[in-house]
């Protein structure tokens, strides 16, 4: 699965499309993030790894020709890796960051849990799409999506526990899952 939509990479291409980059930052930045905290790095470093990420990203993406055989996560990937190597080597020359340490922490950069992998990309990508969408609901409108989606509470429960009608149940489900797919809609399987 290749969750970068095409029309972004080509947006984003404009350095000066800064709702294309507003979005790539917001889908991306989150990520980055848990993925150099997951590869040994500190919050701060990690931080730092974003942005290291996301200058390369604004040098390379004018010129980056999208190769349906090849996909944008494993370019972002190999990218994040190398930016992450460079941290790790970097800790080695600091005084409070042995040797041993720092090739300890090289190790992880590719053996930690993988957030490029599938279903870890994956389930990252919906749970920040969740979060793009919330504030966009009210509060019983979205509970009423969480429980009748995560909870499996069939529609008439909800509406019971929520004082609200089976009809408007359904229709917040549906409000909020119409509105998650319009969020995901660019977005490539």
């Amino acid at each position: 699965m290749e969750t970068t939509s095409l029309s972004l990479l080509r947006r984003v291409r404009n350095p000066l499309d800064e709702a294309a980059w507003g979005r790539l930052v917001d889908l991306y930045a989150p990520f980055l993030h848990a993925w150099g905290r997951n590869a040994g790095l500190s919050d701060s470093d990690a931080a730092d790894l974003v942005q290291e990420v996301l200058r390369v990203l604004v040098k390379k993406l004018p010129e980056f020709e999208y190769d349906p055989s090849k996909s944008f996560r494993s370019w972002l990937k190999t990218v994040t890796v190398n930016r992450a190597k460079n941290f790790h080597r970097a800790a080695a020359n600091r005084p409070t960051v042995g040797v041993d340490s720092a090739i300890v922490h090289a190790a992880a950069v590719e053996s930690e849990v993988d957030l490029f992998a599938e279903e870890e990309y994956r389930t990252f990508i919906t749970k920040r799409l969740l979060e793009l969408v919330k504030d966009e609901f009210k509060e019983d409108d979205w509970r009423a999506f969480q429980m009748q989606m995560f909870d499996e509470q069939p529609a008439s429960r909800v509406a019971q526990e929520l004082g609200i009608s089976v009809n408007s149940a359904y229709l917040a489900k549906s409000r909020v899952l119409q509105r998650i797919r319009e969020e995901a809609e660019e977005l490539l399987e």
